[in-house]
């Protein structure tokens, strides 16, 4: 289990996390949603270690985490100029060419041409290629199907399936509800700073309403304003 217990961070002097706490259990998909600038990636980058934390005890089946353990995917794609797919690939844990090839039967890429070259969607599917081969205990996917066409869509649902079945620990963010709700174990709601609630599979029927209530408030009333 990854284990977070009063996790606070900052940015100079705005609280942008604060005293959150919250469970991600093994063998289980978690989605994590908020409206944007809620924390999403903020509480993704500190679990992986690139913000640092004013407090926090994150713990991996009770030991502090180490990024040994972690595969994350980051919201956007960050690739050295001049080098193939192939070549970035080989960057990560390697598989050969023929492993290689076996995962490209699911994206379809021109591995050896220049990934300057990709359309974004290309881009995408081969992060998330090295993302997914290092087969971590614990996946991180932050905004994993920006981009994607329908088709690599499904693919990366049924593969985000297959790592539950491998005991893995998903944790996966969306500005689409519906693709959360379609794949996730749990949902954990962030909001003012924490998780303000958690839904299981079978809580997920008025999860929309529950997230977007106070805000169709607030925006209701804007809206009359002008139309």
């Amino acid at each position: 289990m990854l284990a977070i217990n009063q996790l606070t961070v900052s940015y100079g002097e705005k609280t942008v996390i604060e005293d959150l706490s919250v469970n991600f259990g093994a063998a289980q998909v978690h989605g994590l949603a908020g409206l944007n600038g809620s924390g999403k990636t903020t509480l993704l980058n500190t679990i992986y270690g690139f913000k640092r934390s004013v407090s926090a005890n994150i713990l991996y089946n009770d030991m502090p985490i180490c990024r040994a353990d972690m595969a994350f995917l980051e919201t956007e794609n960050h690739f050295y100029h001049n080098i193939t797919g192939r070549e970035y690939l080989s960057l990560f844990k390697p598989f050969g060419k023929e492993r290689d090839e076996a995962w490209n039967n699911l994206f379809k890429l021109p591995l050896d041409s220049i990934i300057d070259g990709y359309s974004s969607g290309m881009k995408r599917k081969l992060a998330l290629m090295a993302t997914l081969k290092q087969d971590k205990p614990i996946v991180i996917l932050d905004e994993p199907f920006n981009g994607l066409d329908m088709e690599a869509a499904k693919v990366l649902s049924m593969m985000i399936a297959k790592l539950r079945e491998k005991g893995r620990t998903v944790i996966v963010t969306s500005h689409i509800l519906e693709s959360l709700t379609g794949i996730c174990d749990y949902i954990h709601y962030l909001n003012d700073r924490k998780i303000q609630f958690s839904r299981t599979k079978d809580e997920f029927g008025n999860i929309g309403g529950e997230m977007f209530r106070e805000m169709e408030a607030v925006y209701a009333e804007a809206i009359d304003e002008i139309m």
